[in-house]
């Protein structure tokens, strides 16, 4: 089974996507949902793939879950709930009982959008993540190089719990190669519990200028820094549409994954996705 561990849906005609406000980001301001990434997959050797929310709801979750239930190709949902809520264990409980909810396999939180570079480590969300470990689901890293240390003190406080970093931590590749950022990855892929999935990265380089040999670099030291074993593809669609493709997109992460060698490349795609989320193996 080919995964594709990082994708979303969305239609803004039906709710409210304020990180999509933004004027640069008008060619995905519309409506994408399963029709629409079906016929990308099976074009690009696809099999399943990892849906991932968009927005702070759980109604979005509960939709997202429905959705799955009724979409053979999509393994697992990554949702969101609010940590900081004292009833965060009677609503994953919740979601794990709703239609799809056995789709239910992790956790996000658009933390790099906080005031707080500790946001993680404030007591209520260790104790929301509590609630989200006790029940087997893994959680999703949405940071940047600034909460990284927070990021790798939240992955040593949970050493049996699973953590799965987003876009390899969005580093500034449009600005070039970040120092910081290259020794913070480093230092959180330390922590064996972590993942790290190789996707977002042409739309944090120049739009209208990058390609694999310029993705290489970045994606080299991931692997170096969490081996084999640890990476994830994911194509980010339909964000990577600011940038390129479905097709281009999976393309340029997989000559970069295959410089690695085939094993890296064949992991990627299949069982480290499966292992991070606990996927059934067909």
């Amino acid at each position: 089974m080919v995964i594709d561990g990082h994708q979303h849906f969305w239609d803004p005609a039906r709710a409210d996507y304020p990180w999509m406000e933004a004027a640069e980001l008008a060619p995905i301001r519309r409506a994408f949902g399963p029709s629409d990434l079906a016929p990308l997959l099976r074009a690009n050797g696809i099999d399943a793939s990892i849906l991932v929310q968009c927005r702070s709801s759980t109604g979005e979750t509960e939709e997202f879950l429905r959705v799955a239930a009724a979409t053979p190709f999509i393994a697992g949902v990554v949702g969101w709930i609010d940590l900081t809520d004292g009833a965060v264990d009677e609503t994953l409980d919740r979601l794990r009982d709703s239609p799809g909810g056995d789709k239910l396999v992790g956790i996000r939180h658009q933390v790099h959008d906080e005031f707080d570079p500790d946001w993680l480590l404030r007591e209520d969300v260790q104790r929301g993540l509590a609630a989200v470990f006790e029940r087997d689901l893994a959680y999703d890293l949405l940071v940047r190089t600034r909460e990284l240390p927070a990021a790798i003190a939240t992955a040593q406080a949970f050493p049996h719990a699973r953590l799965v970093l987003d876009h390899v931590a969005k580093p500034p590749i449009a600005d070039g190669f970040s120092r910081e950022w290259a020794d913070r990855l480093a230092a959180l892929a330390e922590c064996r519990n972590v993942w790290c999935k190789i996707s977002g990265l042409a739309t944090e380089a120049k739009w209208d200028d990058w390609d694999s040999a310029r993705l290489f670099p970045l994606v080299e030291h991931a692997a170096r820094c969490f081996g084999e074993d640890r990476l994830i593809f994911g194509s980010d669609w339909p964000v990577c549409l600011l940038a390129g493709s479905y097709g281009e997109i999976k393309s340029a992460l997989d000559k970069c994954l295959m410089k690695l060698g085939p094993q890296v490349r064949d992991k990627a795609f299949r069982a480290n996705a499966q292992r991070a989320y606990r996927l059934p193996a067909a």
